[in-house]
Parts: structure tokens; C-alpha cells; sequence
């Protein structure tokens, strides 16, 4: 699993690169909390390269996505493939967690 942060225009994209037989390890984790830190309160993840989602890389959005809200942030996700959306949207996740086609929708969407 490889995670890749950078800032876009003061939105801060996370994107999360793994293959079904890799997970989200400690330190990955320990990244994505360590910008939330920071006084960023526009959040975007890619997961345009992530293949499958599994419980642990959820459990970590749906974090992420609480943490935000209590700092009035904004959390949108972009680029799922079919079976990534499919997971958020029979978690429900999908329901309250704008979800975008591109990395610039996902962008202006946030500004």
C-alpha cells in the first residue's frame, strides 16, 4: 500500500495506490492522521489506483471523515473504480460522502 499526499490549491489530495493482496499498514495511517494535524480543513481522496477496499482502509475514511467534520472540514472522494464505489455505496457511505468522477471535480467541489 502506498500513500501519496500533496496539496492542490490549499485542499490537501490523499491517494491511496494498493493491490487486493496489500493493506493499509500502521505507518500509512499514522501519515494521513499527521496531516489532519495540520490547520487544512479541504480533503480529498483518490482512489482511482486502489483496487479493493477492504474494512481497514474504510474504517480509516470514516475517521477521517468524522475528524473533519468536527473541525467544519469537507471530505470528498474521486476516481472509484466500480467495485470501490460499490462498497461505499452499500455501506451507505455513499449517501452522506460526496463522491467524485475526477480529481478536479473533486477539487471544485471543495473550493
Amino acid at each position: 500500500m502506498k500513500i501519496v499526499q500533496i496539496e492542490k490549491s490549499g485542499i490537501i489530495c490523499i491517494t491511496i495506490n494498493g493491490h487486493t493482496n496489500e493493506v493499509l499498514t500502521r505507518d500509512d495511517e499514522n501519515s494521513i492522521w499527521q496531516t489532519l494535524k495540520e490547520d487544512k480543513h479541504h480533503l480529498l481522496f483518490d482512489l482511482g489506483a486502489l483496487e479493493y477496499l477492504r474494512s481497514a482502509e474504510l474504517r480509516v475514511i470514516l475517521d477521517v471523515v468524522k475528524e473533519m467534520k468536527r473541525k467544519n472540514g469537507k471530505v470528498v472522494l474521486c476516481t472509484l473504480n466500480k467495485y470501490v464505489k460499490e462498497t461505499f455505496e452499500v455501506s451507505g457511505v455513499g449517501a452522506f460522502l460526496p463522491i467524485a468522477d475526477s480529481v478536479e471535480s473533486g477539487i471544485k467541489a471543495l473550493s
